[in-house]
């Protein structure tokens, strides 16, 4: 299937003539969006990847001049390194209260001829709203398995060395080959002798029993920068699981930082929701009511004649903007109480009230 690519300017959703600051401003905040160690939706790392692609177009004055000039074709024929080696992705988001990754033209923009590095690690943290409002650190528990420090990964005893399996020849399979009716035929199967690893340790080490690998649970601190978004991860380099291989890096750690409930408020984006319930007097005539804030609390003018759902918004009231200045709002929505059971007097002041009501209407019909 062919994709069209689309305009530089279209992807940043910036103008034409937007100066530098615009375009970086905009970069910043769709990449923060849709970086892959935070977004974790399906096509979120090809939407990065558009985005740093336009940004590194149009933040370099002369790729820009002849990206306006020559459309695509002026751009056309950039290796990689020419075309991502002048971008400084980690002065771009430093100040944000956390590392965005390090390393991230190696990781998206150009293949890695290293080792294989571990499985990556995934694990929740339930951060209070308290601690998203300001920012700071957290601590979350991570039970992973370690590169053994006795025999660094080989899996044998201090002063042995793991043989290679002389069987498969240390390529941990085993090849059988026939031949039916003229047509050659090849099975590939997992050497018995040394289970698949290709060498053969006859002194186990006795940390971990050969294994090459060690449980461990550690306690790391978190950064959480103010604002985050809720199921935004956070990448930790190197706390993920030991490489497949010694001498391989192990994986990484993300993550994802989930909002915990607090009984006062609702959190949507940035903003806060708030439901205030007020008896129908206090509806009709208008009252002040207090309202819990994430720093103390603040008073709230009901006006005369509020109906039923009618929602305040006190600004500048609600979370951070993750990334970007201003706070949200603390929206309050309004309910009103409707007595279920009245007393006799209450029931003669309604019913008086419901007279005059009639009456007035009909003195006011045409």
């Amino acid at each position: 299937m062919v994709t069209a690519q689309r305009d530089y300017y279209e992807v940043l959703g910036v103008a034409r003539d937007a100066d530098r600051k615009a375009i970086k401003d905009a970069f910043r905040a769709l990449a923060l969006k849709y970086h892959p160690d935070r977004n974790k939706e399906p096509g979120a790392e090809e939407q990065f990847k558009e985005i740093a692609e336009a940004y590194a177009v149009l933040s370099d004055p002369q790729k820009r001049a002849a990206y306006d000039d020559r459309g695509f074709a002026g751009v056309a024929g950039f290796s990689p390194e020419d075309l991502f080696g002048g971008v400084d992705f980690d002065t771009l988001f430093s100040g944000l209260g956390f590392d965005f990754g390090g390393g991230l033209f190696d990781r998206f923009f150009r293949r890695s001829a290293g080792p294989v590095p571990g499985a990556n690690l995934e694990v929740e943290l339930v951060v209070p709203l308290a601690r998203i409002a300001s920012g700071g650190e957290e601590t979350v528990r991570v039970a992973r398995l370690t590169t053994c420090s006795a025999c660094r990964g080989s899996g044998a005893a201090q002063g042995t060395a793991p043989r290679s399996c002389a069987k498969c020849t240390g390529t941990g399979r085993q090849v059988t080959r026939r031949r039916e009716g003229g047509i050659s035929m090849q099975r590939v199967t997992m050497c018995p002798e040394c289970e698949g690893r290709g060498t053969i340790i006859d002194h186990p080490c006795p940390a971990c029993a050969g294994r090459g690998e060690a449980p461990q649970e550690e306690t790391l601190a978190i950064k959480i920068p103010p604002g985050i978004d809720d199921g935004m991860a956070l990448r930790v380099a190197g706390h993920g699981m030991p490489g497949p291989k010694p001498g391989s890096p192990p994986g990484d750690l993300y993550v994802v930082v989930r909002t915990a409930p607090d009984a006062r408020f609702e959190r949507r984006g940035a903003h806060l929701w708030r439901t205030e319930t007020i008896d129908v007097a206090d509806a009709v005539l208008g009252t002040r009511v207090t309202v819990p804030t994430l720093n103390g609390s603040a008073s709230a003018t009901i006006p005369s004649g509020t109906q039923p759902d009618t929602v305040m918004r006190l600004r500048g009231k609600g979370l951070p903007h993750f990334g970007a200045t201003g706070r949200g709002d603390l929206n309050i929505r309004i309910r009103v109480r409707i007595p279920e059971k009245l007393t006799r007097a209450e029931r003669e002041m309604y019913q008086r009230l419901r007279d005059a009501a009639r009456s007035a209407a009909k003195g006011g019909a045409v």
